[in-house]
């Protein structure tokens, strides 16, 4: 009987212990959960570097921007007229030649053979129309025969002209100054008429082409200054709108403009693709930001503005040290509800002793800390603003609503902040200028 008591008690007393094993542990995981969520709760990001600008109005030179393609003002691929071989190449690649410049010279004998036959026959044909006058004058001769000596010497002159005529043919000649291409034929080959030759090309002036959308055909007028350039923001040419098409395409909607300019260098070359822009008149007081400041999404165009934290942002550890408190006041009152003698309390005051000292270097190295707080500026947080977005030149875009004058916007980074971020404002590096500009200026 007392050893099934026993048996009885003990495995009590192991179920007894391991429910408080398990308790414990079961406990202590949910303590330590519970305190990793609420640390991880009240722990605050740390603040993000970003570059700023000011919003203020400025000067505005709005335009019409477009794609064009440049073309000589005077230019042409020169061909033969006549069948023949080539006899001799009067150029080469790229030389400029002058106005009525021969180019190409084409086997000509059989047709001066031709032409020098029909000059002896025109002179026989004069000297026998002189002939018939004089005899018409003396009354010998009769008028048929003077009309018949006249027609004949008018056909040889005629006959002549045409040789001429066919003989130049084998010529081929600049119909003006220009620069000349590359040599398409060969020497003793056999053209036939209508082959290319070579190109020849006026570059001292260009025209461009675009188009533009029909909604900004009323800003376009004849004599209206254009910039153009390769790529890029920078356009170092300059022209003026010679023409502007009076019929709009029904298919593309779109309006053709044909510009002229100077090319003294040679750096614009015909067939090349060029950036266009419209100069308008220059508006004053507008908004504008870089273009870098603006961020697009489904919801909208949006910005960062950069604005003090609130008291309660800026000081969020407050209320957590008002409970230090109570715990100082109940070890004040539990000092005299403790009746054992002084002797007894040496040990714990002699223990204590450590731990003091082990503090104070602490308190010490906090002591330095005291003044770069007090000397920290104030926080500084996003507010994430919807702003609707205008016109856009040369890096920068204009934003029509949302924005006032004096906020200070942020730059660069937005893929990475979020509407109420603490922040630090780094204005040493301009991420809107490029990095070589930035070095001259440094």
């Amino acid at each position: 009987m007392f050893k099934r008591i026993l048996r009885i008690f003990i495995i009590v007393l192991v179920l007894a212990l391991l429910v408080v094993v398990v308790g414990g542990i079961v406990g202590f995981n949910f303590l330590r959960d519970n305190g990793i969520k609420q640390y991880f709760a009240s722990m605050k990001p740390p603040a993000a570097t970003v570059s700023t600008t000011i919003a203020k109005p400025s000067a505005w030179t709005p335009g019409v921007e477009a794609i064009g393609t440049v073309r000589a003002v005077r230019g042409v691929d020169l061909t033969v007229e006549t069948t023949g071989i080539v006899k001799d190449i009067l150029f080469h690649a790229n030389q400029k030649v002058a106005d009525n410049a021969v180019l190409l010279q084409l086997d000509d004998a059989v047709e001066r053979a031709d032409l020098d036959a029909q000059k002896a026959q025109a002179a026989l044909d004069q000297t026998s129309l002189a002939r018939a006058i004089e005899l018409t004058r003396r009354g010998v001769g009769s008028d048929s025969t003077l009309d018949t000596a006249r027609a004949a010497a008018s056909a040889s002159a005629s006959q002549v002209t045409k040789l001429q005529a066919v003989l130049e043919q084998k010529q081929l000649t600049a119909p003006f100054g220009g620069t000349v291409g590359i040599p398409k034929i060969d020497i003793g080959q056999y053209l036939a008429p209508g082959t290319a030759v070579v190109t020849l090309q006026d570059l001292d002036t260009m025209r461009v082409d675009f188009s533009v959308p029909e909604q900004q055909l009323a800003l376009l007028k004849i004599g209206q200054t254009i910039r153009l350039g390769f790529g890029g923001e920078e356009r170092p040419f300059a022209g003026t709108i010679r023409g502007i098409d009076p019929k709009i395409d029904s298919s593309s909607r779109l309006v053709n403009i044909r510009a002229e300019v100077a090319n003294p260098d040679g750096k614009l070359t015909p067939g090349q693709f060029v950036q266009v822009r419209v100069e308008l008149p220059e508006e004053q007081n507008v908004l504008t930001l870089p273009q870098t400041a603006l961020t697009t999404s489904l919801y909208g165009d949006y910005i960062f503005v950069v604005q003090p934290a609130k008291p309660a942002e800026a000081a969020p550890a407050k209320p957590e040290e008002k409970p230090a408190a109570p715990s100082a006041d109940k070890s004040a009152e539990a000092k005299p509800a403790d009746t054992k003698p002084a002797d007894a309390m040496k040990p714990a005051a002699d223990a204590a002793k450590p731990a003091a000292d082990a503090a104070k270097p602490t308190d010490k190295a906090a002591d330095p800390a005291k003044p770069a707080a007090e000397g920290d500026k104030p926080a500084l947080v996003l507010s994430q603003v919807f702003v609707k977005p205008g016109r856009r030149n040369q890096g920068m875009v204009e934003i029509v609503e949302g924005l006032k004058a004096g906020d200070e916007v942020v730059t660069a980074g937005q893929n990475r902040l979020f509407n109420g971020m603490s922040v630090v404002v780094d204005n040493t590096i301009d991420p809107t200028k490029s990095a070589n500009k930035q070095a001259e200026q440094q």
